[in-house]
């Protein structure tokens, strides 16, 4: 048994969840989600929680049991608190700023690069070296974060490009001087 996929997902009283077949909906005071379950997964939902059952134990249902159950977790974190996912630009000149709903990256290249973020998600600038991602869908928080972050990814002599606030961008030591 999936250590991950038997555990029950607790429902706050705000979060509303329905399911018909093979859809699950959820919905919180930040909006709503949804998910198609494939496979022989049962998802119940009893009292105040959320069950996530495999009928069998061949080899794709144990994988696809744990997902499932972490993918509704997600969901229902998403709905009630949202995801957020900061990005810090390193390097002289680098700066990002926000026009209208359009997001511009001056990151070292000729031109400016524009970028047009989904609309689910939220993108601020507080400086101009700083970019907060947010939005309720976890999978689509971080793969516009490593978007924005593919546009020029940090390298290891300067530390310069677009990171991830928590992340270490290990240094390599230069060429030495031969004399």
């Amino acid at each position: 048994m999936s250590r991950i996929g038997k555990q029950p997902i607790a429902i706050e009283k705000d979060v509303k969840v329905s399911k018909d077949s093979n859809n699950i909906e959820i919905v919180g005071p930040k909006g709503k989600l949804s998910l198609t379950i494939t496979g022989e997964i049962d998802v119940s939902v009893k009292g105040n929680e959320i069950l996530v059952e495999r009928k069998n134990d061949q080899k794709q249902n144990k994988a696809l049991h744990g997902l499932y159950r972490s993918l509704l977790k997600n969901m229902v974190i998403g709905v009630t608190e949202g995801f957020t996912k900061k990005l810090e630009l390193v390097g002289i000149g680098y700066k990002a700023e926000l026009r209208g709903e359009y997001l511009i990256l001056n990151v070292g290249y000729s031109h400016p690069i524009v970028f047009h973020p989904p609309t689910d998600i939220n993108i601020e600038v507080p400086a101009p070296n700083t970019i907060i991602i947010s939005g309720i869908d976890n999978q689509l928080v971080g793969l516009v974060a490593a978007k924005i972050r593919s546009y020029r990814k940090p390298e290891p002599y300067k530390g310069k490009g677009i990171k991830y606030d928590n992340e270490l961008v290990r240094r390599k030591a230069g060429k030495s001087a031969v004399k």
